[in-house]
């Protein structure tokens, strides 16, 4: 089976890896609404084509602010 990106969806440490960030720092941003993720059961996960809109919308953001 062939995964799309678009519907790739991540766990924490999939998204950590990405990231270069630890997982308890996704975990803390997903909990506060700073990283767009929803859960399944206990379980945080994250679609990957939102991860990246969401890089693209932070990146976005810090050319505008200097």
């Amino acid at each position: 089976m062939v995964r799309s990106h678009e519907n790739q969806v991540l766990t924490v440490l999939e998204v950590a890896r990405y990231l270069r960030m630890k997982p308890v720092t996704i975990y803390k941003h997903a909990a506060k609404g700073k990283i767009p993720g929803f859960k399944v059961g206990a379980a945080w996960r994250f679609k990957k084509q939102t991860i990246d809109k969401w890089i693209a919308k932070q990146e976005h953001s810090c050319v505008q602010a200097t």
